[in-house]
């Protein structure tokens, strides 16, 4: 079974989802990997009902310049009791990317450890996203919807 990516969106929208997923998709493609994009966060991550596409050259080219995010998402926070491989298992996950705040980056990390502790090995990388800028990196590194917010923001004022 041909190994597969996933990733998932989760907290509010911020600007330049779209490309953050396109890019990754495109970086994993070329190394032969199916990319599954799943909407609606952790919601229905768990049980029968998660909602995924398939994210190849052709919709990772197209919503590469598109503002926004292609996957649903939620700000739906699991408990660890909720938690189960079977999605990771059935798809052959080796990677969840996740893209969110600080909830995201806090329940991506106790589901890695869920998952290891049941020996599925799945790899997990957080991409840092916040319009609220309440994710605690070190001192200037960035993380994508805050920034973009500001600088956009700058933009309108000098341009009025």
């Amino acid at each position: 079974m041909q190994q597969s990516i996933a990733i998932l969106c989760a907290g509010g929208p911020a600007p330049g989802i779209n490309t953050v997923i396109s890019t990754i998709a495109k970086v994993f493609l070329k190394d032969g990997f199916r990319i599954i994009g799943i909407h609606d966060g952790f919601r229905n991550l768990f049980n029968e009902k998660a909602q995924t596409v398939n994210i190849d050259f052709h919709y990772a080219d197209r919503i590469f310049p598109r503002g926004g995010s292609t996957l649903r998402m939620s700000r739906y926070k699991p408990k660890d009791e909720e938690f189960n491989a079977g999605f990771f298992i059935e798809n052959n996950i080796k990677l969840l990317v996740t893209i969110g705040g600080d909830d995201t980056a806090s329940t991506s990390n106790r589901l890695t450890r869920y998952l290891e502790n049941n020996h599925i090995n799945i790899q997990n990388i957080h991409v840092p996203k916040t319009i609220d800028n309440d994710i605690p990196l070190p001192d200037m590194m960035p993380t994508f919807g805050f920034n973009s917010a500001k600088n956009e923001g700058v933009h309108i004022g000098n341009t009025i």
